[in-house]
């Protein structure tokens, strides 16, 4: 199953805004659309449809979501893009396989973001 869109709801539009277009451009977003008067931006990687819906809404802090990475050095960049609070620093997570490395940080909401290489991580726990 493929999935269209995801919405991610936030409290403060233009510093959301900012925010993911930080952390998700290691990954290949980039804002498609930014609907200023709805408070809303659309992000995707192009030349696809957007993905990654960007809302203000009052349900901000209530998401969480885990993002593919075509490798562990994404994963990482991600991890140090803008600044962002590291729930989990990047590593490999015994707890759920040993090819799962993945980092997660929160958003200024207090949203969840994951992004994660799986196929890699058993190469990278190894070394």
């Amino acid at each position: 199953m493929d999935i269209d869109h995801f919405v991610i709801p936030v409290s403060d539009y233009e510093r959301s805004k900012a925010f993911y277009a930080a952390v998700l451009a290691p990954l290949g977003f980039e804002v498609l659309l930014d609907w200023f008067d709805e408070r809303r931006a659309y992000f995707g990687i192009p030349p696809a449809p957007s993905s990654a819906w960007l809302v203000a809404s009052e349900a901000a802090g209530t998401l969480e979501i885990s993002l593919c990475a075509p490798d562990v050095e994404t994963v990482d960049a991600f991890a140090r893009a803008a600044g962002a609070e590291l729930v989990r620093a990047p590593g490999v997570r015994p707890d759920r396989n040993n090819r799962y490395y993945a980092a997660e940080l929160f958003d200024p909401d207090g949203n969840t973001i994951e992004a994660v290489h799986r196929l890699a991580a058993s190469a990278a726990a190894a070394a």
